[in-house]
């Protein structure tokens, strides 16, 4: 893995800064495509390496493509136009007039076919000669609109060079594959999930032919018998793929494939003599016997195919030291499978189920596992069931400090793969979950490089329909972390988003609700303190909102009081901010009155300090201002119309009316109390009575070194409490008879 993380070659980095330059490097045609304003002559490996650069950064279409039009400077060999959006123009006028040996144009998307490809070509005379390699896998090939070429159709026959054709997953058809078999070199033919129904063509390249590769032939319709003996009449065949996929339920129950399978291992090793790779998986029939039988008789195989057979476990195979095998008995063989197999969703899927039961506590570090992983996901970008497993293998191989171990660009693959399974598939519950799992890692979330904004609103997305408290609490959790690392521009660009700001208010608001107090809590507060934090775009989202009023009952339940949490709350920002709303007269009075009240209790209780000592000493003397401010802060604030507050007891004010305290902290808790207590006296005497608030407030009136508002307070509740009492005795006439 050393060279993932290694610097990059210095023609990687000449070449990326080419693509991202294009717009200025190149003029356009009048129809629309780039040409290379000046253009040295390239190194004819490098421009092969520049076209398949473009490929991979997904920047290759039909205008950018155009710059290989100058096939003089820019000279190809081994082209590579795969999954890119080129039409059959484009393809025509840049790559048909150059000197190919390779070209690779599978899954091209738009209106090119094979059709188009194989006519192109045949046009540049040198190419029918030049061309060795063609891929065609997942095209249309529209075989019947080929021009004719003076009076000869222009089939696959006529690139006489050809050596290796794949048509994997395209129409071929039993004629096309006549016309395919005259090439006088082919020796790789790849023919898996066409329409070809019988392989006897095959027998005009038997001398040639070293590698077949028939998977999933499902209108196969050849006898047993039939198929032997067109095989064993391939003498030069080395290498054969006839394996099925597993999972498909249609007509064609591949009985016939299977017994010819079955057949061919159980028989003479006279019959394809040469063979020293063979791939069977997904057939039916097989027996361990017959397995070890065909190895022990072949003393030359190299691979055995053997992935959703049964038969993996098979003894024979562990004794070979040089036979690779794809199967499910053992790692080696799992990893086989998912290096060997990954465009076959079947086996990929196989192979993942098997990886997930081998990784489940795994406790060393497998970035080579990792790496399959991120590459069978890559291959299957629209596989619910590929993305079901993958990613709960990712959780497997990079929870607890596995992640610490990996390549941070194989990570930040990784990562980039959840992301994209979780906006691929929003409404699938456990692929969500998986990914979520994956994703709560400090490590991943803080070093990792990777899109932190999209990860946000996705998360948050999965926010909106589960309540499941320990997700939830992971959930929020991780868009604490990512909103603390997006940029300015990012942050304001989530922040004024109302739904997302609605999402962390609703956990807010559900948990002030039911009075919990807990981390979910805070990691959604802290998330809402980086989104508004000097964002005024934000702020007024969040206002719009309601969050005001949602911090109001958040700070009504005093979350100061939780003598456990205090610790959590000793945070610099966090105070400033909470003097910062006990301040702003433009704040609502219920917020000053809570913040103030927090801000209290934390003063009052030096053990629950917990930073630094010149930390400490810094906040200390800060809120030695604060104290000063808020003597002239609470006496101003008038008497409020409602009912802001009610306290079912009065016992944590207890620690704050000690004669001891600072006086600010007397002071808001004289005040909170002479305010519920006016407004609801008869309410409240009996409780201050009896938890013992009353002798406290009588000690604080007495103290020569009470301040005079705390005094002045003080005596208020006192006399509001024995004019109380007075009115609530019974009354007696006390007036004797009157004497004459």
């Amino acid at each position: 893995m050393e060279s993932d993380e290694g610097p990059q070659a210095l023609c990687d980095l000449c070449l990326a800064q080419v693509c991202r330059s294009l717009d200025v490097l190149c003029s356009k045609r009048p129809d629309g495509s780039l040409c290379l304003s000046w253009a040295p002559l390239f190194p004819q490996e490098m421009a092969d390496q520049l076209l398949h650069k473009m490929a991979t950064k997904g920047i290759l279409n039909d205008m950018t493509v155009g710059i290989f039009r100058n096939c003089k400077e820019l000279r190809l060999r081994r082209a590579s136009i795969r999954c890119c959006p080129v039409s059959a123009e484009a393809f025509r006028l840049a790559l048909c007039l150059h000197r190919l040996q390779e070209l690779d144009a599978s899954w091209v998307s738009g209106d090119l076919t094979g059709a188009n490809v194989i006519s192109g070509l045949a046009s540049n005379v040198e190419c029918r000669s030049s061309l060795q390699r063609l891929s065609l896998n997942g095209l249309h090939l529209d075989w019947e609109s080929l021009r004719e070429d003076g009076g000869v159709r222009a089939g696959f026959s006529s690139l006489q060079g050809l050596r290796m054709l794949n048509l994997a997953n395209t129409d071929l058809t039993d004629a096309v594959l006549e016309d395919i078999c005259t090439l006088p070199q082919l020796e790789s033919l790849d023919i898996s999930c066409s329409n070809v129904s019988k392989l006897t063509a095959l027998l005009q390249c038997k001398n040639t032919l070293r590698s077949l590769i028939a998977h999933r032939l499902r209108l196969l319709n050849m006898s047993p018998a039939r198929l032997l003996f067109v095989l064993n009449q391939l003498h030069a065949l080395r290498h054969m793929d006839f394996s099925d996929d597993h999972f498909i339920l249609d007509d064609s129950d591949g009985s016939n494939g299977d017994e010819t399978v079955r057949q061919l291992l159980e028989g003479s090793p006279q019959v394809l003599p040469s063979l020293v790779s063979l791939d069977v998986s997904g057939r039916k029939r097989i027996t361990e016997a017959a397995v070890g039988a065909f190895v022990e008789a072949r003393s030359g195989l190299i691979f055995l195919g053997l992935v959703a057979t049964g038969v993996s476990s098979c003894n024979v195979l562990s004794s070979q030291k040089n036979l690779k095998v794809t199967g499910e008995a053992n790692e080696n063989q799992v990893c086989e499978a998912l290096r060997r197999y990954r465009d076959r969703e079947c086996f990929i899927r196989e192979a993942l189920v098997h990886l997930y039961n081998l990784t489940t506590d795994t406790d060393k570090p497998r970035p080579d596992m990792l790496k399959l992983v991120v590459s069978a996901m890559q291959s299957h970008p629209a596989s619910l069931h590929v993305h079901l497993v993958a990613t709960a293998c990712v959780f497997n191989l990079t929870t607890q400090n596995l992640a610490e171990a990996m390549p941070v660009s194989l990570l930040s693959s990784a990562v980039t793969q959840l992301l994209y399974a979780m906006k691929t598939f929003p409404n699938h519950q456990q692929v969500q979950k998986n990914c979520l799992l994956a994703l709560c890692s400090d490590y991943i979330l803080q070093d990792v490089p990777f899109d932190k904004y999209l990860a946000a609103t996705l998360v948050i997305n999965w926010l909106s329909s589960h309540e499941d408290p320990t997700l939830q609490r992971m959930a929020v959790a991780v868009i604490s972390i990512l909103v603390a690392k997006l940029s300015t521009e990012e942050t304001a660009q989530l922040g004024k988003d109302a739904f997302i700001m609605k999402q962390l208010l609703a956990i807010v608001q559900q948990k002030a609700m039911v009075g919990v107090v807990d981390s979910t809590l805070k990691f959604a507060l802290s998330a809402l303190w980086n989104l508004t934090d000097e964002m005024p775009t934000a702020a007024r989202s969040f206002i719009e909102c309601q969050g005001l009023e949602l911090y109001e009952e958040v700070l009504e339940n005093n979350i100061a009081e939780v003598e456990e949490l205090q610790t959590d709350l000793m945070e610099e920002d966090l105070l400033e901010h909470v003097f910062s709303l006990m301040q702003d007269s433009q704040v609502e009075v219920g917020v000053r009155y809570f913040a103030g009240g927090i801000l209290a209790q934390l003063t009052s209780r030096p053990e629950a300090w917990t930073l630094d000592d010149e930390l400490r000493t810094t906040i200390l003397k800060q809120l030695s201002v604060f104290i000063t401010l808020q003597h002239a802060s609470i006496v101003t604030w008038t008497h409020l119309e409602r009912e802001m507050v009610s306290y079912r007891s009065f016992r944590p004010f207890c620690p704050l009316l000690q004669t001891h305290q600072p006086s600010g902290v007397q002071l808001w808790a004289v005040w909170a109390i002479h305010l519920v207590c006016s407004q609801n006296t008869s309410h409240y005497s009996s409780m201050l009575e009896e938890e013992g608030v009353t002798e406290l407030l009588k000690a604080l009136a007495a103290h020569p070194d009470t301040h005079s508002d705390v005094k002045g307070l003080s005596d208020s509740i006192l006399s509001m409490l024995e004019h109380h009492q007075n009115q609530s005795e019974p009354v007696h006439n006390q007036t004797g008879p009157q004497s004459s």
